[in-house]
């Protein structure tokens, strides 16, 4: 496994700054945010480090240049939009998107494209899989004929009572997974695994990547507390009650997590997601929250 982190969190360096700062810092791989250029629509979105809308074999031999300039190497490209989203003219939209995604991982040379499912709040989970037969198979066979994996980030994206209790994302949890691996049994399409969305799920963690692990084609590192003073006024239909955290911060046990990829023999990368409030005001701040999260980290890869 190599120990790297999503360059979300550093929107505010160049590529070749972020590639820099991860060798500098004795990290192994960077997942590089690929969101089109304009208004980002909610936090840690609209980042571009690597802009796919005009991508072509001199802009792929200048990001390659980067990688080895600085020793690093690409973990996954990452969009996360909501390709179910009510409105289809936005769905064709970030389709489109996606699709410019996953040739220039092709042309790059990066073997996985992570993002979201996506669903449509104001249908029921059999409508939204319905939508789901509709729009994913195009871009699975884009996938396929770029020899590329998707990777389907299960973040619930739920976060208010306008979205209870599906939230924007469908596959969010195990018995999910096995429907989305059933309709689409493609051997490029798989798991972008994150324990810190089980943990307030209150699903088991090892038992899931031990399902699950031939499924499994990278990995985010992401920590999430829960507060049960919070948890206790509320009660799990209400809000506020887990945060995520910086690895080791919160309820993750990391060493579980950590044999159970070992015994389903995961050997990607493993990348740190910062959306730790704590760390946020300022770039050093930021900066702070990776070099925390690798020194937590790195006992584990030896």
């Amino acid at each position: 496994m190599q120990l790297g982190f999503l360059s979300a969190i550093l929107p505010d360096l160049s590529p070749g700054e972020v590639l820099a700062f991860a060798s500098d810092e004795g990290f192994a791989a960077v997942e590089m945010m690929c969101w089109p250029r304009g208004k980002a629509e909610r936090r840690y979105a609209g980042v571009t480090h690597i802009d796919v809308s005009e991508f072509g074999h001199a802009e792929a031999t200048h990001v390659r240049d980067l990688l080895r300039i600085h020793g690093i190497r690409i973990a996954a490209l990452g969009y996360y939009p909501n390709l179910l989203h009510p409105d289809p003219e936005h769905r064709l939209h970030v389709a489109e998107h996606l699709k410019k995604v996953i040739r220039a991982a092709r042309i790059i040379g990066v073997d996985v494209v992570s993002t979201f499912v996506g669903r449509d709040w104001n249908q029921n989970a059999a409508a939204n899989w319905e939508l789901v037969q509709t729009i994913w198979p195009p871009l699975i066979q884009e996938a396929e004929n770029a020899g590329v994996k998707i990777g389907i980030e299960h973040c619930p994206m739920l976060y208010s009572d306008d979205e209870w209790p599906g939230g924007k994302n469908l596959p969010s949890t195990p018995a999910h997974w096995r429907t989305l691996f059933e309709l689409f049994p493609s051997a490029n399409l798989g798991l972008t695994f994150d324990p810190s969305h089980l943990i307030w799920q209150g699903i088991d963690c090892g038992r899931a990547i031990r399902e699950f692990g031939h499924r499994i084609v990278y990995v985010h590192a992401k920590d999430e507390r829960i507060d049960r003073d919070r948890l206790y006024q509320v009660g799990v239909h209400g809000f506020g009650w887990h945060q995520p955290k910086l690895p080791g911060l919160g309820d993750v046990n990391w060493a579980e997590f950590f044999a159970a990829l070992t015994d389903v023999g995961y050997q990607g990368p493993v990348c740190v997601e910062v959306e730790d409030r704590a760390y946020e005001r300022t770039l050093d701040d930021r900066k702070r929250a990776l070099r925390q999260s690798r020194r937590f980290l790195e006992r584990y890869f030896g």
